[in-house]
């Protein structure tokens, strides 16, 4: 073994080092607790200087410790393991603090069987605590919507002076206002970089834009205007508010169904269908409104992926290059099946030397192999979960999709003050084909247009009626 191999392998011993003694601490002070009464002040004042820290953050830590070691298990196993840091054990304990203790134990054994049945998955923080955020809508979906309601009632603006004459503004905003102004300033700012070419970064521009809009000077920045585009995904039966599961917003991740639903309802939305195969919950089609098929290979994949398929990278696909997995030389072809979202970043480095990064879009496995041979693997979980009812065997058969529109009689979800009603989109030959769909199709049945008899079985939609399909929005 060289000297690089043996630097990596005691990197890798440090952290695994740092989670196993995080796990130590955590179990002392949730002990110490308990045998004082679990006054948690009185303990943080003795503990404080024995941990290098002030009295507030003690506090904290003898508070989070007794939760962890208490309530979730699980979490505390993968610490002892070496496999979860404090960082990423306080992140997942920040997202479930609003849950009373049966609720939280509860959302720790879904944890457990998640990860049993994901053996590969990722436990990096960012992607360990969206897998927590979704089965927080299955422990606690009403209390989701609740905080997400006041959290936007809640938002914010504020600036913090920095050192070198610099400052930082704070926006506390929806998460889809957000990636709404990210994905306007990128668009900006590459407007700018292919026009002026004056060698500023694109952190450099993405932030002389966002000032330029603030203060409302460089007109031919802002002229033309470019609409932002924001993706959520978030299945049919959501969307008519029959179900409150399976809504992710790119860039951010899991989202409640009635706040997805109040960001579908701005006029300005527009919604491309996305065909899910019902079996395994991943995309398989998108609804086509372009006529280069290449532009429509690269939106599915880029609504399938949702991020760069390196694990470690969140950049959201729609602004990630298409990737292919066997290059165009090589004998590859354009298509989903040999194609992947990778950031400008990780797309180069791919063909570095000892860089191998493998993506299979049917499980949504992704496996980086870095140049000191170790192997990380991640399991992107599906847009929304398989469908329980259907068998194995027709795993194959995709759910068929028509482009959405709120229909005329659903009850709709609650909209924002001021906002008028969503408008169908539809043509009439649009609605005419829409209703033929929505006829259930019986064997032996008459087709009112033609007069002959349709002697097939049923469709997809009909032998599984809990078949869902999923629409992608552009905010």
């Amino acid at each position: 073994m060289g000297e690089r191999e043996e630097l990596i392998d005691a990197v890798r011993e440090a952290r695994a080092d740092r989670a196993r003694a995080d796990a130590t601490e955590a179990i002392a002070l949730a002990r110490l607790s308990e045998l004082d009464g679990n006054d948690h002040r009185a303990l943080a004042d003795e503990v404080a200087p024995e941990l290098g820290v002030s009295t507030a953050e003690a506090t904290r830590r003898v508070g989070r410790s007794a939760v962890l070691v208490r309530r979730m298990p699980t979490v505390l196993g993968l610490m002892r393991a070496g496999r979860v840091e404090a960082y990423g054990a306080r992140r997942l304990l920040d997202v479930a603090a609003p849950l009373d203790e049966n609720k939280t134990r509860r959302l720790d054994e879904l944890l457990a069987q998640r990860l049993a049945s994901q053996p590969g998955a990722s436990l990096l923080p960012d992607n360990l605590t969206r897998r927590v955020r979704r089965l927080m809508e299955v422990v606690d979906p009403g209390g989701q919507v609740a905080r997400a309601r006041q959290a936007r009632c809640e938002r914010s603006f504020d600036i913090r002076n920095d050192d070198h004459a610099m400052s930082q503004f704070t926006l506390r905003i929806p998460a889809e206002v957000a990636a709404g102004i990210r994905s306007r300033v990128d668009a900006l700012a590459d407007k700018v970089r292919r026009k002026d070419r004056d060698g500023r970064t694109m952190d450099q521009l993405r932030a002389d834009v966002a000032t330029d809009l603030l203060l409302g000077r460089s007109p031919e920045v802002s002229t033309p205007a470019i609409a932002a585009s924001v993706f959520i995904h978030l299945p049919i039966d959501t969307a008519l508010g029959m179900t409150e599961d399976g809504c992710e917003l790119d860039g951010y991740g899991p989202v409640p169904g009635a706040i997805a639903r109040e960001i579908m309802t701005n006029p300005n939305s527009t919604w491309r269908a996305v065909l899910c195969d019902p079996g395994t919950g991943r995309p398989v089609d998108l609804g086509r409104t372009r006529r280069r098929p290449t532009a429509a290979v690269r939106d599915l994949v880029a609504a399938r992926d949702r991020e760069c398929c390196v694990p470690w990278c969140h950049r959201p696909a729609r602004h990630c290059e298409f990737d292919h997995g066997t290059a165009w030389t090589d004998g590859g072809h354009t298509s989903t099946a040999n194609g992947s979202s990778k950031c400008d970043r990780h797309h180069a480095r791919k063909d570095d030397p000892g860089w191998t990064i493998h993506h299979d879009p049917d499980t949504g496995t992704t496996v980086v192999t870095t140049p000191n041979g170790a192997t990380h693997t991640d399991v992107r979980e599906p847009i929304h979960a398989p469908t329980r009812r259907h068998h194995r065997k027709r795993r194959d058969q995709t759910c068929r999709a028509t482009q959405w529109s709120r229909p005329e009689r659903q009850s709709a979800p609650q909209q924002p003050t001021g906002q008028p009603p969503v408008r169908s989109r539809r043509s009439p030959q649009q609605s005419a084909d829409m209703s033929e769909q929505q006829v259930p199709r019986q064997r032996g049945a008459e087709d009112p247009h033609s007069g002959k008899r349709d002697d097939r079985g049923p469709t997809v939609d009909e032998a599984n009626p809990g078949d869902r399909a999923t629409a992608v929005g552009d905010v």
